[in-house]
């Protein structure tokens, strides 16, 4: 069962900065503002399947926390926090500037979207996984911002592509699908050249409103 709007607003209250004091809102319209501490859904455009992960390891490659494709929208594995990195002097409730590097930290397990020159399960291209924790990450978890089109900011109702620092591959998916793993999910992997599969779009989640005590 997906975690509720409440829910999600109760955890977002007790992982605020102290000096953060603005409620969260709901994303349920479009052209709303991603910022950091976000808690949201990604959806690949084309398949409409939302990036998920859940605590169950590759069977090869790295052997880290899988990375998948999840059809349904009803799922809580599938909610990621958009979080700075560390070097970055960023506040919650600031907004994301396209160019900017970022990190995605799943809700449940809290490891960091990660990849690496390992080849990913169906394609052989490079896998993308779950890895680390808190206080343990590194520039393996750090994705550029690419924005489509002439907006500036990242907004809920605009195209993106998340391009990996390290192996410049960008976060992709396709309609290949894991015979081995229930629910359809299909492959989530990187790749270095632009392609339609790597356009991404948020979705459902509990978005900060933007930190105006910067």
């Amino acid at each position: 069962m997906a975690l509720s709007f409440f829910a999600l607003a109760i955890f977002l209250f007790l992982t605020l900065d102290s000096d953060y004091t603005a409620s969260p809102v709901s994303a349920a319209s479009e052209g709303v503002q991603i910022t950091y501490g976000s808690v949201i859904k990604l959806m690949h455009e084309r398949t409409k399947f939302r990036l998920h992960s859940h605590d169950v390891p590759y069977g090869s490659g790295s052997g880290q926390q899988s990375v998948t494709g999840f059809p349904n929208v009803d799922d809580s594995n599938s909610y990621w926090i958009v979080r700075p990195i560390p070097d970055l002097n960023a506040k919650q409730g600031d907004t994301i500037k396209g160019g900017t590097i970022i990190r995605l930290q799943h809700m449940k397990t809290r490891k960091w979207l990660h990849s690496h020159l390992h080849a990913s399960p169906i394609s052989s291209n490079m896998e993308v996984s779950c890895f680390g924790g808190e206080g343990e990450s590194d520039t393996g978890d750090y994705w550029r911002l690419e924005i489509e089109g002439s907006g500036k900011t990242w907004r809920q109702d605009q195209r993106i592509r998340l391009n990996h620092v390290d192996t410049r591959g960008y976060l992709h998916s396709h309609d290949k699908k894991y015979t081995r793993i229930a629910g359809g999910q299909q492959e989530v992997c990187g790749v270095r050249d632009k392609r339609a599969d790597n356009i991404w779009l948020a979705a459902e989640g509990v978005y900060l409103p933007i930190n105006e005590g910067k």
